[in-house]
């Protein structure tokens, strides 16, 4: 620990955490690691929403590293907990493995043709990989392997000779009503999804027939939890227990057994006192009034430990989910947010919201704007004109305490080179002589610096944008078109033709498109826009879109004049 606590100076919301995490860790656990923990359920694909999780303790605890402290933030693997559903879009999974409703994750096969042994490794593999990407420092847990070496084995005798005491906590809620929920509503499929979470949170408490028991094994004979506990000796630890499934029975010694699991609303507590948490967030299917989070705060104290300090998080949309729904049968995955964009901006969306803050996640045309806003940010940074709470969710997001993220040398604007990968299909000599062209002075003179920017954009361009609206440059002039225009529209055209080699980069192909109308009224090149102007102007852009790509709108004409080159240009508008 730093010889002298430094105090936070700025005002964003991670800053804030940090005070109070330290301040806590100092009161509880004086000289040890600040905890913070994460749980992740690979059920299924790890999508957007639960990168929440991940991210809102990894900003804190990142914070704290960079103040000089020692910190552990803990991932937990909840691949022990049951396999609940077939979830929708996975390849090659079908109604069939309904057989595997009860095993746990760990116990289910992988997807046809997935290279990992089991379910469970298949979900983790992706996620593992992007936060490597995203600079997600942590401690990876797996509580299968945590369940059945026996680690746990303590905690589960002492909560299965306190099921009384847990059993009392848990009867104070399960007769309440829940009060009408003030919380936000989800609005769209993604933010659904990311509500429902792994599903823990709904899972039963261990209320049974027989009795109550936080214990659910594992069954000897078709390995599901579908068991019914009948019996329990707290002297010997024998218990005995019938699966509903197959009607195998045992009787086993609890203090040998390592088949089983304690039901959620008791593992998740039993964990932080385990671990010593300090802080962990959690989401909105955790923290209704009787959930898991509220009655953990109770039963926690059976095994001695505190509740984590730590906020309820709100839903992470997706704009342009509607059409992936369709094609994936999911929500978006961080893996698939990293095709598309650079780590630091994906770390920024969630740097840049207070965790109780709902936000979406582009996957349509506003991932152009987002990035736009980036770029401003980074300039503001770098002119030192940037307020406080954006140099704080900038910092962020561009490094960790570990160091800067790898990032493109030179970043050219994203919707730049969407457009120029979309008009020229990816063609990388295509490709170089635009963007060596954008600005003759200052020459771009290999794509490996527009990378992996580039690579986004082409993925964005690929994969997100639908056929019918990408950008086809004629072949050939619209000579019926042409032959239509009256003589305004004629000399227009002349003007901006006549323009083309004096004008031939990307400030001044922009100079020049808007210049034209101005000319045409009458007006000085670099005169005011005026209303009437205005008009002028998107008449001409809409015609020079209809000559070049047979559609009224396409990418910024500057950057579609350059892809098209001069000669083609000349060619198609040739009046």
């Amino acid at each position: 620990m730093p010889t002298v606590a430094q105090s936070s100076t700025e005002t964003d919301w991670v800053s804030r955490f940090a005070d109070d995490v330290i301040a806590e860790s100092e009161r509880r656990a004086p000289g040890k690691p600040v905890v913070v923990a994460s749980g992740l359920s690979p059920s299924g694909p790890i999508h957007l929403g639960n990168l929440r999780e991940v991210m809102t303790p990894h900003l804190v605890a990142d914070e704290i590293r960079r103040r000089g402290y020692e910190v552990r933030h803990l991932i937990s693997w909840d691949d022990y907990d049951r396999y609940r559903k077939v979830p929708a879009g996975v390849a090659g999974v079908d109604e069939s493995w309904n057989e595997h409703i009860g095993r746990p994750l760990t116990s289910v096969p992988a997807p046809v043709g997935s290279a990992y042994p089991n379910w469970a490794e298949h979900f983790k593999a992706a996620m593992i990989e992007a936060l490597a990407e995203l600079g997600v420092e942590y401690d990876g847990i797996s509580q299968t392997e945590q369940y059945t070496t026996g680690v746990y084995r303590d905690q589960v005798l002492h909560a299965m000779k306190h099921r009384g005491d847990i059993d009392a906590i848990l009867e104070q809620y399960r007769t309440k009503k829940a009060p009408g929920k003030k919380s936000q509503k989800p609005v769209d499929e993604a933010e659904l999804e990311a509500a429902e979470g792994s599903g823990a949170a709904a899972e039963d408490d261990g209320t049974g027939s027989t009795g109550y028991f936080p214990y659910k094994p594992y069954c000897g004979g078709c390995g599901k939890d579908l068991t019914v506990v009948s019996a329990y000796d707290d002297d010997t630890t024998e218990l005995t227990y019938t699966c509903s499934a197959c009607a195998f029975s045992e009787t086993v010694r609890l203090s040998e057994f390592n088949r089983g699991k304690l039901v959620w609303k008791v593992d998740w507590p039993m964990r932080w006192a385990y671990e010593g948490v300090i802080f962990e967030p959690s989401g909105v299917d955790h923290s209704s009034p009787g959930s898991s989070f509220q009655v953990g705060g109770q039963i926690v104290e059976i095994f001695d430990g505190v509740q984590p300090i730590g906020p309820m998080y709100a839903f992470v949309g997706i704009s342009g989910m509607a059409k992936m729904s369709s094609s994936k049968g999911g929500v978006p995955t961080p893996a698939d947010a990293l095709q598309i964009m650079e780590p630091q901006l994906l770390r920024w969306l969630y740097a840049r919201r207070r965790p109780n803050q709902s936000f979406k996640i582009a996957f349509d045309q506003e991932i152009q704007r987002l990035y736009d806003e980036w770029d401003k940010l980074e300039a503001k940074v770098a002119d030192g004109s940037v307020l406080p709470a954006d140099a704080a969710a900038h910092a962020r997001a561009a490094r960790t305490a570990a160091g800067e993220l790898p990032r493109t040398a030179r970043p050219l604007p994203y919707r730049t080179l969407a457009s120029v990968v979309d008009i020229t299909a990816g063609h990388e000599d295509q490709t170089l002589r635009i963007l060596s062209e954008l600005d003759p002075a200052n020459p771009v003179t290999s794509l490996d610096e527009v990378r992996p920017r580039l690579d986004r954009a082409e993925n964005w361009i690929t994969t997100q944008v639908p056929a019918d609206q990408r950008t086809l440059v004629r072949e050939e002039p619209d000579t019926e078109l042409l032959g239509s225009l009256d003589d305004e529209a004629r000399e227009s055209l002349r003007l901006l033709v006549e323009g083309l080699d004096s004008h031939w980069s990307l400030d001044g192909l922009t100079t020049l498109v808007y210049g034209v109308p101005k000319v045409m009224a009458g007006l000085a090149p670099d005169a005011k826009p005026t209303p009437e102007l205005k008009v002028a102007q998107r008449s001409f852009f809409a015609l020079l879109y209809k000559l070049l790509v047979s559609r009224e709108t396409g990418p910024r004409l500057p950057t579609l004049l350059l892809a098209v080159g001069a000669d083609r240009v000349r060619k198609l508008l040739a009046a």
